[in-house]
């Protein structure tokens, strides 16, 4: 298959090209780096990326930017950083993506456990991961011939450093094993499913 990797470069990005190399031709895109460049805030961008990459098997999203802290001092600026980001950009993929994706082909989002598990700062976080579980779902029932997914990892392994402190109690799973859930939601049947990894 002919995938097109989008947050290519991130944690989750490169264990997802690990698995699905070994298999498929990945065309890798990032924000700044990567064989393709792609701003997901911008519909212009996305257009011109898939204009230059044609037509794909598949369409794996790991990228997306969100807001951390507490709800007292959040403002509408900084809730809109996951809106515009991880929400709207993911959607704006499979909007556009969903005409470039050959017959029998896949899109696939990434939201996350705070979905299901709020934590305290993570306000933005659950509303965004749960939209996009809810987009995929709502979806699923109007695309024909292409199948829609999204993967709900916990927090990595790899990551904990930086988010530790935010999932204290949490049981952490490392990128490669998060990974596998893509390749379930590309080479697998499902649609409209939502692949927790915790």
């Amino acid at each position: 298959m002919k995938i097109i990797l989008i947050g290519a470069t991130g944690t989750i990005g490169r264990a997802v090209a690990q698995e699905l190399g070994q298999r498929h031709d990945i065309i890798a895109v990032g924000k700044s780096r990567g064989e393709h460049q792609v701003d997901v805030t911008r519909s212009d961008s996305i257009r011109a990326l898939f204009e230059r990459v044609g037509k794909v098997d598949a369409i794996v999203s790991t990228t997306g930017s969100l807001h951390f802290g507490p709800l007292a001092e959040m403002t509408a600026e900084q809730f809109k950083i996951g809106l515009h980001d991880k929400l709207l950009g993911q959607v704006d993929l499979a909007l556009i993506g969903q005409h470039y994706v050959n017959e029998g082909g896949s899109i696939t989002l990434t939201s996350g456990i705070l979905t299901d598990e709020p934590i305290r700062y993570g306000a933005n976080a659950s509303a965004v991961n749960s939209a996009i579980d809810g987009f995929v779902r709502g979806a699923a029932v109007e695309l024909r011939g292409v199948r829609i997914n999204s993967v709900s990892p916990t927090v990595l392994t790899e990551s904990l450093d930086a988010y530790g402190p935010y999932f204290q109690g949490f049981e952490s799973a490392p990128a490669s094993r998060v990974a596998l859930a893509y390749s379930r939601s590309v080479e697998g049947a499902q649609t409209g499913r939502v692949f927790r990894v915790w």
